[in-house]
């Protein structure tokens, strides 16, 4: 007899991520910065990554130039307040 079975919770979108490589990038991707990324599933398709830079404006990166956070609540509130 097996126990209760889990739900799967679908997988959810990065809302901050850190740049870890700007390889080709260099003036449009700061090493080590904290960017928060948008939801786009054609991009996350063709392995993209929605991004807003400091002007506000959001651009398509390679995903695998960047690493998902989970930064504490008052870190969050400092970035929301920042976007």
């Amino acid at each position: 007899m097996s126990g209760p079975r889990k739900k799967s919770t679908p997988a959810r979108h990065p809302e901050y991520v850190v740049c870890i490589d700007n390889v080709g990038y260099p003036v449009s991707l700061e090493l080590h910065k904290i960017y928060r990324a948008l939801p786009d599933p054609h991009a996350t398709d063709s392995g993209d990554l929605r991004v807003i830079d400091e002007s506000g404006e959001d651009y398509l990166s390679p995903a695998t130039s960047f690493v998902s956070i989970s930064p504490p609540e008052r870190v969050r509130s400092s970035l929301q307040r920042a976007s």
